[in-house]
C-alpha cells in the first residue's frame, strides 16, 4: 500500500508477494482493492463461534466434557427462543482447539495440578556447594508398627541444591514439628555426623511456608549464624524442585518395595494381593531409610552430576566451607525460658520434674540455666550462668539402669576421693613418739638432725627457702680512707678509785 500511495506499485511487486505468501496474483490484487476502499490491511475478522466466559464455566461444570456442554447449550436454546441456536459439536471442538491451549483444557477439566503439567519452568543457574539448601517434610506412604499401632511416619530432610547431597534426615512416627527440623539441621551442620564430610553453613535455606520451618526457634537458630530462611510462596513446588525431586525419587526407588505400601496395586474389590502382609517396625524402617540415604550419597549417580555421585561432586567442589564450632553447635536449636535454677540434692527442677546427671555430683547449690529441644522432655542441657556447657541431665523418674548406675558411680568416686584426701591429711597431722621405759621427755620419731635440716633446706626440695629477696642490697666493704671509731673500752676514762689505807 505504501508503494501504491506513491504510484510505484507494479505487477512485478504483486507477483512477488503472491509467490512469497503462496496465494494467487488475483487474490493479492483483491486485497489491494479492498485496502484502497476501506483502509484496512488486516484480514477481516471471522464472526464464527468462539470460546466465551460462559462456555469456560460450562466446561468446568461438566469436567471438560464437550458433549455435555453441547447438550446443555441445546437445552437452553429450546427452553428460551430468544437465545441463539446451539452450535454443532464439531464447531465446539474446533473452537476449543483454536481458542484454548492444552494447559487451559486440562485445567478446566481436571484442575490446577493438571494445568501446571503443561507449564514451562526455568532452571536456576549452577551454583557451588552449600550455596543453597532446600528442606521439606514428606509423609511416607508406608504403614509401620509404632507402639502396637500402624502409622505412617514422616521424613524431614535437607538437600544441597548444587551437589544433590542429602545433608540431614530426621524421622518421626507422627506429623513433624520444629524438633524434627532442628534435629535434621543439626545433623546437616555438623560435618562429623553420619553424612560427613558434607556439612557446614549454607548460604540460605528454602522452604515452602511450613510453620515448622518458619517458627521462631528455627529462624533464630539459623539467624544466629547469618543464614536466611527463604519463605517461598505456597503451592509452588517448582521453586524448590531439588527437594521435590528427592521426594519423588525415594518413593519410586525405596518406598514402593516396602511392605504395607499404601499405593500398591489393587485387586478386584479394592483389596491388595496380601492383606495380612507383615509390617515393618519403626526401627527397621528408619534403618532401611538411612541405608538408602547412604546409597544415594555415595553410589547413586544423578544425571545432572555428569557421572559423579553426590559425595564425589561435593569433594570435587573447591568452594571453601564455613564450619560451626562444636561449642556453638551445642547451643543450636535449644530453647531457654530465661530463668535460673539451683542444683539440689534431687537434681535440677524443670517443669515440676527433676533431672539428674553424673556431672552434678558435688555441685549442689550451683545456679544454672536450662535449655532444651522442643517437645523433648526426657533430657535437658544445663549451662552455668556464664554460658559454659556443663552437661546433659535426664529425667529422674524415667532414668534407665545405666544412667542410674552412672550417677551412683560418680557419687562413689567422689566419696572415695574425699576419703583418700582425709586419710592423707590425717597422716600429715599425726606425730609419733619413741616408746620409752624410763621417765624421760618424749622424743619424736623421724626427728631431723641439724645437718640433715640444713642439707634439706639447701637442697632442691625447698627452692622457695633459697630464693633471694629481690629487694635486698648487700653491703659493700668499708673504704680504706674512712675513719674508724675507737673501741668503746679505750675511749672511756679510767674510774678514780681511792686507794685503800693500810
Amino acid at each position: 500500500m505504501a508503494l501504491d500511495q506513491h504510484g510505484e506499485l507494479t505487477s512485478a511487486h504483486v507477483r512477488l508477494v503472491a509467490t512469497a505468501v503462496g496465494r494467487s496474483e488475483r487474490a493479492v490484487w483483491r486485497w489491494v482493492a479492498k485496502a484502497r476502499t476501506t483502509g484496512y490491511v488486516a484480514p477481516a475478522p471471522r464472526t464464527g463461534f468462539t470460546v466465551t466466559l460462559e462456555l469456560r464455566r460450562l466446561l468446568v461444570l461438566w469436567g471438560g466434557n464437550a458433549s455435555a456442554v453441547h447438550r446443555e447449550l441445546k437445552e437452553r436454546a429450546l427452553a428460551d427462543p430468544r437465545l441463539p441456536a446451539a452450535p454443532s459439536l464439531s464447531t465446539i471442538h474446533r473452537a476449543l482447539r483454536r481458542d484454548l491451549t492444552p494447559g487451559d483444557r486440562a485445567g478446566l477439566a481436571l484442575g490446577e495440578a493438571a494445568r501446571r503439567a503443561f507449564d514451562v519452568f526455568g532452571k536456576r543457574p549452577a551454583e557451588h556447594r552449600n550455596a543453597a539448601w532446600e528442606g521439606d517434610h514428606k509423609c511416607v506412604p508406608v504403614r509401620v508398627w509404632v507402639e502396637d499401632e500402624l502409622a505412617q511416619p514422616w521424613v524431614t530432610w535437607f538437600i544441597d541444591c548444587a551437589t544433590k547431597v542429602i545433608m540431614g534426615v530426621a524421622v518421626t512416627p507422627h506429623a513433624p514439628s520444629r524438633d524434627a527440623v532442628l534435629a535434621a539441621l543439626r545433623m546437616a551442620l555438623d560435618r562429623g555426623e553420619t553424612f560427613g564430610p558434607a556439612g557446614g553453613l549454607p548460604g540460605l535455606v528454602r522452604v515452602d511456608r511450613g510453620k515448622e520451618f518458619l517458627c521462631g526457634t528455627v529462624t533464630s537458630a539459623l539467624g544466629a549464624f547469618a543464614v536466611p530462611v527463604v519463605d517461598l510462596p505456597a503451592y509452588t513446588p517448582h521453586l524448590k524442585g531439588t527437594i521435590e525431586a528427592l521426594n519423588d525419587a525415594v518413593e519410586r526407588m525405596q518406598f514402593v518395595s516396602m511392605p504395607r505400601y499404601v499405593h500398591q496395586q489393587r485387586l478386584t474389590g479394592g483389596r491388595t494381593a496380601d492383606p495380612d502382609e507383615p509390617a515393618l517396625t519403626f526401627e527397621a524402617f528408619v534403618e532401611l531409610l538411612l541405608k538408602w540415604v547412604h546409597w544415594w550419597n555415595t553410589e547413586h549417580k544423578p544425571r545432572a552430576l555428569g557421572g559423579l555421585t553426590p559425595m564425589e561432586a561435593w569433594r570435587s567442589d573447591p568452594t571453601p566451607l564455613h564450619d560451626v564450632p562444636a561449642e556453638q553447635l551445642a547451643h543450636f536449636g535449644l530453647e531457654d525460658d530465661g530463668r535460673t535454677r539451683t542444683i539440689t540434692t534431687r537434681g535440677v527442677r524443670w517443669r515440676n520434674r527433676h533431672y539428674i546427671g553424673p556431672w552434678m555430683v558435688g555441685r549442689g547449690g550451683d545456679r544454672v540455666a536450662v535449655r532444651h529441644l522442643p517437645h523433648h522432655d526426657t533430657s535437658i542441657e544445663v549451662f552455668d550462668l556464664d554460658g559454659a556447657y556443663l552437661g546433659t541431665a535426664f529425667l529422674a523418674e524415667a532414668a534407665s539402669k545405666e544412667q542410674i548406675d552412672a550417677v551412683r558411680k560418680a557419687r562413689t568416686s567422689k566419696a572415695r576421693q574425699l576419703r583418700a584426701d582425709a586419710k592423707a591429711a590425717t597422716r600429715l597431722r599425726r606425730e609419733r613418739f619413741k616408746a620409752v621405759t624410763t621417765p624421760v621427755p618424749p622424743q619424736r620419731l623421724g626427728a631431723l638432725t641439724a645437718a640433715e635440716a640444713e642439707a634439706e633446706l639447701c637442697g632442691s626440695a625447698a627452692p622457695e627457702l633459697r630464693r633471694p629477696n629481690p629487694d635486698y642490697i648487700p653491703h659493700l666493704p668499708v673504704p680504706e680512707g674512712w675513719a674508724r671509731p675507737a673501741s668503746v673500752d679505750a675511749a672511756l676514762p679510767e674510774p678514780n678509785v681511792p686507794e685503800e689505807k693500810e
